[in-house]
């Protein structure tokens, strides 16, 4: 959070200030029936976590410098796409449950204060923390005279050794307050899903607490049963080391199955008769594997897996140890755009002045995000290559925008985004385009050819029109037409 900031704005009309709970945490508990709770930063995981806390009752206060997404989001209107969010939100706001402000001293007024600031990549891949600096150094400075306990919560995404070593002690010295005594102190990784936020937020598989001290966690474990019920999700209860290692630990490992199977993927793309998709479900039936993350495609994106991969890698190497399995993860994913550009030379040949559309550009479905998506890798390529690039996606084409410009012609829908296109590669597994038939291909398109980076057709689907295809990691040559040149190659 910045220093500098626009005149005083504040909305609402339900108040957030409590009767008091002066004193130590071992003295006097927060009392469950009137907490209230404030988020700093606004961004996804803010917002998320503040509409979900306002919709089971509790006074929620949204504290960001960005006005225009301030301006939003006090008339109920969601700055990004989410499903369920912006329904949630308009309740939130229209109860008075949340409400908003561009003064991070408002946040004296609530019980815990959450920070959610950004912590995004630097050029080595490092984290820059400069973000929560500034938000650990105004919370402290805006509870220098408030006389009743207050509680912060890390949630923002740090390397271990960070709430300890950083923001504990801006905290303490602009407040003039002791972590553990009158401040407690924890970190509380989230572990949301772009597309399914708001249902992870009301049933996450797990909480995981670390507390400087047992004062501090107790009172976390209060609010969350003010949040959840007497019935806590399954609570891990650590040192804030450990909970900041536990979140980079489970985006790694994530991540690690994305490249692992997508490494499956381009040796089966070798051998006539494998499909990947067959040895992902055989292997995911093992409960020592599972199933999820198996799905192969061209790689992971996000605001989360690569800067979490390349700050973990950066982390480690700062500290002596060269990680080499999350460099192999990382480099197998940067690959793996340039595998799905080279399948669709495979079909037309050079891509020199050829038209291809890309259907699909967040970095998967039920988001507008397009941040490392791997749709962006792709279209870079394509363009390098001489291709002429249309793209069309439901929700991502403003965020595309800013990032691609006017190198790339945005479509109004996908059969005007393969309109005598060359060939067709898609990009996200959004469900409109499964609504797309071979005859809609071979009508529309120049020369049928269309790349399934998703595999979200099935070879029985596009058959009996002059539509090619390919599926990445499903080798092999299946007619499935009427002419030698209707086939899907797989």
């Amino acid at each position: 959070m910045g220093h500098e900031r626009p005149q005083k704005r504040i909305s609402g009309t339900a108040g957030v200030k409590n009767g008091g709970t002066t004193g130590s945490p071992g003295d006097v508990p927060l009392s469950e029936h009137r907490l209230t709770v404030s988020f700093v930063g606004l961004g996804y995981v803010g917002l998320c976590t503040a509409v979900a806390f306002a919709n089971r009752g509790l006074n929620t206060l949204g504290v960001d410098v960005d006005p225009e997404r301030l301006a939003l989001v006090e008339v109920g209107r969601a700055p990004f796409h989410e499903p369920r969010l912006e329904r949630l939100l308009k309740t939130a706001v229209l109860s008075g449950r949340l409400r908003v402000s561009d003064e991070l001293s408002d946040v004296a007024e609530t019980d815990v204060i959450f920070l959610t600031v950004g912590t995004p990549s630097q050029l080595d891949g490092s984290i820059d923390t400069r973000h929560v600096e500034s938000a650990a150094r105004e919370v402290g400075v805006a509870l220098r005279t408030e006389p009743d306990f207050r509680l912060v919560v890390v949630k923002s995404t740090v390397v271990p050794g960070t709430t300890r070593s950083v923001v504990m002690p801006l905290l303490e010295g602009s407040s003039g307050k002791r972590v553990g005594v009158e401040l407690g102190l924890c970190t509380n990784p989230e572990f949301l899903k772009e597309g399914s936020a708001i249902d992870d937020t009301f049933r996450p598989d797990k909480l995981v607490i670390g507390a400087i001290d047992e004062g501090s966690a107790s009172h976390l474990k209060r609010l969350y049963r003010a949040f959840y019920g007497a019935k806590l999700p399954p609570t891990i209860e650590t040192t804030p080391e450990t909970a900041e290692m536990i979140k980079y630990a489970s985006n790694a490992f994530l991540a690690t199955k994305v490249s692992y199977i997508n490494t499956m993927a381009n040796i089966a793309q070798q051998v006539p008769g494998v499909d990947v998709e067959q040895v992902a479900a055989a292997i995911g039936l093992d409960p020592r594997i599972g199933p999820l993350f198996l799905k192969a495609g061209p790689g992971y994106g996000g605001s989360c897996f690569p800067k979490d991969v390349r700050a973990l890698i950066a982390f480690s190497r700062e500290r002596g140890y060269d990680p080499n399995l999350l460099a192999a993860v990382e480099k197998t994913n940067e690959r793996q755009a340039a595998k799905v550009v080279e399948l669709s030379e495979k079909l037309i040949g050079s891509l020199e002045d050829k038209r291809v559309a890309i259907l699909g550009l967040a970095f998967k479905k039920d988001t507008d995000d397009v941040r490392e998506a791997a749709s962006i890798r792709v279209i870079h390529r394509l363009k390098e290559k001489g291709a002429h690039v249309t793209a069309y996606d439901p929700m991502a084409i403003p965020g595309a925008r800013l990032v691609l410009g006017d190198a790339v012609e945005f479509a109004a829908d996908p059969k005007s985004a393969i309109q005598e296109a060359d060939c067709c590669i898609v990009m996200t597994e959004w469900d409109e385009f499964r609504n797309l038939t071979g005859k809609d291909y071979a009508e529309h398109m120049r020369r049928p050819n269309v790349v399934d980076a998703r595999r979200l057709y099935r070879p029985d689907e596009l058959e009996g029109v002059n539509v090619v295809a390919i599926g990445i990691g499903h080798s092999g040559s299946i007619q499935s037409g009427p002419t030698p040149e209707s086939r899907l190659i797989a």
